[in-house]
């Protein structure tokens, strides 16, 4: 009798254990946002260089205080150049929510940001999206391309609608484009990554590809993914350099259809580059 009551303690200690667990985990991941630093090229934690924040995937339901807390390190930072790879809202009614967040960055620093699905399925008004960003310094690429002269060197910033529910076209983002010194791609579905690459073979030269989408999985088990959005790919996060150009996609702020994260922390991505 006495060993059925201890095994039964067992089991629903361990459940409730378990359950901690996977709440503090979840918790952890979703709302304590990471920051990730690369130095690329000749670039050390000494050197001077420049400093580009990608932000990706908020899917802005709130500005939670995970969201003030990333913010508060990028503007410690002091980056010079922000960069969002689209989902940025996925409700046309969360304008407002766009609103708040920008007025949270350093007004001063310029901000440079793509679309991604969840703004064309969420039928956010792309017009009046587009004015709130001008309101905060920053600009809307699609399918377009900007020159920003950053520490005397020309950064080319090409920025791609989304792949999936807009109308991605590499050729035409590249179009009349300025000499520049680096050249960074914007593309929000890491599936793009095929066409690009063929099209890499001619000009210009890409330096690297940043994109999101994918949120890492939003649940990754160990390298088991159960699902990734259409427009992922191949892709799940991170680096991906086994050819020309590179590529690094990132796992995102936000969360999409339901609010986890296992296995898949939010995070942000600074890259510092040769000034």
């Amino acid at each position: 009798m006495n060993i059925k009551i201890n095994r039964r303690k067992f089991i629903i200690g361990f459940l409730l254990s378990a359950t901690f667990l996977t709440l503090i985990d979840w918790f952890w991941e979703v709302f304590v946002i990471k920051e990730r630093r690369f130095y690329l090229g000749k670039t050390t934690e000494s050197s001077p260089a420049i400093k580009i924040v990608q932000i990706s995937d908020l899917h802005l339901q709130s500005i939670h205080w995970g969201i003030k807390r990333m913010v508060q390190q990028i503007t410690r930072l002091q980056p010079d150049l922000i960069c969002l790879t689209g989902d940025v809202i996925d409700k046309a009614e969360n304008l407002t929510l766009v609103q708040e967040f920008l007025a949270l960055l350093p007004v001063q620093v310029p901000k440079v940001a793509i679309l991604g699905n969840w703004e064309y399925w969420g039928r956010v008004d792309l017009s009046a999206l587009k004015k709130i960003y001008a309101q905060h310094n920053m600009q809307l690429l699609i399918n377009q391309n900007q020159l920003f002269e950053l520490r005397s060197k020309k950064i080319l910033i090409s920025g791609c609608d989304s792949l999936v529910g807009g109308q991605a076209n590499y050729y035409q983002t590249i179009e009349n484009h300025e000499l520049f010194d680096f050249h960074l791609v914007m593309t929000h579905c890491p599936a793009h990554y095929a066409q690009i690459s063929e099209d890499y073979q001619a000009q210009p030269k890409i330096d690297l590809i940043i994109a999101g989408h994918t949120h890492g999985g939003q649940i990754n088990l160990a390298g088991y993914v159960p699902f990734l959005p259409q427009g992922s790919g191949r892709f799940v996060a991170g680096w991906y350099k086994a050819s020309e150009p590179p590529m690094y996609v990132s796992r995102g702020v936000g969360t999409s259809i339901y609010p986890i994260r296992l296995g898949a922390p939010a995070e942000y991505a600074v890259f510092y580059i040769e000034a």
